[in-house]
């Protein structure tokens, strides 16, 4: 496996980890801890305990058992608690962190935790979403505008990027990661790191990133949150392990260990996770947080008594930061008097707890996140229109009959529960975004189409325990759509239907939304559904009825903005499915990176007899990983390979020519997938390893050149090295995983 540092051993930094392998540091972060030694020399062993405790202020949002009630301002005074979660404001924020300065014994600055996962103020897609614009550049950007308003509301340090690689779209987090592919997976975390942190983690305006959930969250057993994880090491590795390892080595400063078990033990107790993977050999130096009440939860799993010994099981693990369980401030001074823990074990969680808040700058100034002036930081101009253009981006186009775009003075029967649903469209973990700055569908395709031109229904609810048609709701939308040119209809599933604990073992559109579409079908009218959602759902009957399907996600603040810009065709839509679509929920999961089998599926490799195939149903998906149309067309041609022997170590290096053979500008996503003809293990029968978004008027043809490292062909052998090897390999160039252009190259030792 790549290691992030060159392991030496020096004595600082013996001191620093209690680690014979201890990682190389900057200077900064070796500084940090020099510091961090000196304070701890002050410090009782309570104290040390305290920075290792998070606690929830009761206007925190709460997402799992509350836990022990505490006296907060009481716990503060006596170090009892080194971090809160979810304040979002900074009056509460310099409230708490004045009287960590101010009355406690040593003064020691509270380091202040939120999950801003898509945005602060300005809410942006949901990630499922920004990753199908495969624009680095941007989501890097959105991570960046996040981080400068949550700055500016006192907040030092968001529980983001989710790194989790999954597969399955039952699983109700599915919408807070990147898909399904880990390559564009690494990519996406290490630039959203990248964007929290900057280039200076003590500037203002910065906050600290969180690598999570470690590890192998998304892979939960049947898609329900929280369950099992059971898989072989060699795919942990392979598949799972690296996003978090990119978000690693672009500087993430903490790590939040993952509700589920992995290999029979849970992930806050795993000490082969947090230590001998995390520490010993990918060197990570910073701190380790549970999740919410983890650590206690490990007494439900059944690897822990009570909540002395998963305070000892955590400990033991290398987690430095409990969430609100409380266990190791009520049972680590027992632990250490009974000789089950060493003080020193406390001396180390605590220094890496301490070096990071030095590396923010909180002990020279506590107060330096907040500081600025919120109305300049919240919903500037220029960031609300880069908002906009990113929820356009984010958005794909799955079918077109020629009904899009919509001419100017077009008649619109605007119908359907997230038409003009201001919270909805913000999706799940908003951050502090506020839905009276919700631009909606209704309002934006009002304002580009004219108010006269737009007439809107509900016409039927979906949300919490709500999924039902209005009174007279259908009735109403035949109406408008009779006297419309064209129906949009914005169905799918809400906001609430994404995030924590709102996994579905059913895909489908609701019942009365598709009740909704059937009358409106009848009418004769073009309908264009606009779906809704934080997942890929099975859209079989909804594509079949339409005579347009566009993925509008939940997109944010300026979703209403971005749709009205596409229907409209003052936006060509460009994005890019990152998780394939099923045919049907029985296929899940279903991903194009699927590894070949002694008797492979029909449609692979045209095999007869017994292969691995439905007899009900086709094996591929709806609609595969990477795929997205536009209002123009893009000619893939010409695949060279320019390099069709490279020695291990080199870079191949392939070509293609991409021409945009329709009558406007476009943007689309060229990617490159290989596949590893003969190798030690089995392997996909295709892997995403470069891609390259571009932009081309009509009629403009350009050559892209692809670049590939033989070490980005590494792959996980059977003893768990992970390293490239020497032999034939398949190429393919196109607009999605199913392209068809290919070539061929060759490694040698």
């Amino acid at each position: 496996m790549k290691r992030l540092f060159t392991p030496i051993i020096t004595a600082l930094l013996l001191l620093a980890t209690g680690c014979s392998n201890a990682p190389t540091m900057s200077q900064e972060e070796a500084d940090a801890y020099r510091r961090a030694d000196k304070l701890m020399k002050k410090m009782t062993l309570r104290e040390k305990l305290g920075q290792l405790e998070q606690f929830i202020t009761r206007k925190g949002v709460v997402t799992g058992p509350e836990g022990v009630k505490r006296d907060i301002e009481s716990a503060i005074r006596n170090g009892e608690v080194g971090s809160f979660l979810s304040v979002f404001n900074r009056e509460d924020s310099h409230r708490l962190q004045k009287i960590a300065i101010e009355e406690s014994r040593l003064g020691i600055p509270l380091i202040i935790g939120c999950d801003i996962i898509h945005g602060c103020r300005i809410i942006f897609p949901e990630n499922l979403a920004m990753s199908c614009s495969w624009n680095i550049e941007a989501i890097e950007h959105s991570a960046r505008i996040a981080a400068e308003e949550s700055a500016a509301s006192g907040i030092h340090w968001t529980f983001s990027p989710m790194c989790d690689i999954s597969t399955d779209p039952r699983w109700s987090r599915v919408s807070e990661g990147a898909g399904e592919d880990p390559y564009l997976g690494a990519k996406i975390a290490a630039a959203m790191v990248r964007g929290y942190q900057g280039d200076d983690l003590s500037a203002p305006n910065t906050i600290a990133a969180c690598v999570k959930h470690f590890a192998a969250y998304g892979a939960a057993q049947a898609g329900r949150d929280y369950h099992t994880v059971d898989m072989s090491e060699l795919m942990f590795r392979d598949r799972y392990l690296p996003p978090y390892i990119a978000a690693l080595e672009a500087g993430a400063v903490t790590v939040m260990s993952s509700f589920n078990d992995f290999m029979g033990v849970p992930a806050s107790g795993n000490r082969w996770l947090l230590h001998t993977l995390l520490r010993e050999e990918l060197g990570f130096t910073g701190f380790v947080v549970s999740d919410w009440n983890a650590v206690h939860e490990m007494i439900i799993h059944g690897v822990a008594a009570d909540g002395k010994d998963a305070a000892e099981l955590a400990m033991k693990a290398h987690l430095n930061m409990d969430m609100v369980g409380g266990d190791y401030i009520a049972y680590g001074e027992e632990l250490v008097k009974e000789g089950r823990i060493s003080e020193k074990l406390i001396d180390n969680l605590c220094r890496e707890v301490l070096a990071v808040k030095y590396r923010l700058g909180l002990f020279e100034d506590p107060y330096r996140y907040g500081s600025q002036n919120q109305n300049e930081a919240y919903y500037r101009p220029e960031n609300m229109e880069f908002a906009r253009k990113v929820a356009g981006e984010s958005m794909v186009l799955l079918k077109n009959d020629g009904v899009l775009p919509l001419a100017k003075d077009t008649k619109i029967a605007l119908i359907g529960p997230f038409a003009d649903a201001p919270k909805d469209q913000l999706g799940a973990w908003r951050g502090k975004g506020e839905p009276e700055r919700s631009i909606t569908f209704r309002q934006a395709l009002e304002e580009r189409f004219g108010k006269q031109n737009v007439l809107y229904t509900k016409a039927c609810e979906c949300g919490k325990g709500v999924d039902r048609v209005v009174e007279g709701g259908i009735r109403e939308a035949v109406k408008l759509a009779k006297q419309a040119d064209v129906v949009l209809l914005s169905i799918g599933l809400s906001g609430w239907h994404s995030g924590e604990s709102r996994s579905r073992a059913e895909l489908t559109v609701p019942a009365p939304q598709q009740e909704l579409l059937d009358a409106l079908k009848k009418t004769g009218k073009k309908i264009v559904v606009l779906l809704s959602t934080g997942r890929a759902m099975d859209i079989r009957n909804e594509v079949e009825k339409a005579d347009a399907v566009l993925l509008t996600w939940h997109a944010g603040t300026m979703a209403g903005p971005a749709v009205a810009d596409i229907v409209s065709g003052d936006t060509n839509p460009s994005g890019h499915l990152t998780i394939s679509f099923p045919y049907s929920v029985g296929q899940v999961p279903v991903h194009y990176n699927a590894k070949t089998t002694g008797r492979p599926a029909k449609d692979q490799y045209k095999a007869s007899g017994y292969s691995s195939s439905y007899v009900d149903i086709q094996n591929a998906p709806l609609f595969p990983f990477g795929y997205g149309l536009s209002y123009t067309e893009f000619e893939y041609s010409d695949l060279q390979v320019l390099t069709p022997e490279v020695k291990l170590g080199g870079t191949v290096k392939v070509s293609v020519k991409v021409k945009n053979v329709g009558k406007r500008a476009g943007d689309d996503v060229a990617q490159l997938y290989i596949r590893d003809v003969v190798a030690e293990t089995t392997r996909p029968v295709r892997e995403l390893k470069s891609f390259e978004r571009l932009t081309l008027a009509a009629g403009e043809e350009r050559v892209v050149e692809f670049e590939v490292p033989t070490s980005d062909l590494a792959y996980c052998h059977s003893d768990m090295s992970f390293k490239a090897d020497a032999g034939d390999f398949i190429v393919w160039a196109g607009a999605d995983s199913n392209a068809t252009l290919q070539g061929e190259f060759k490694i040698v030792e």
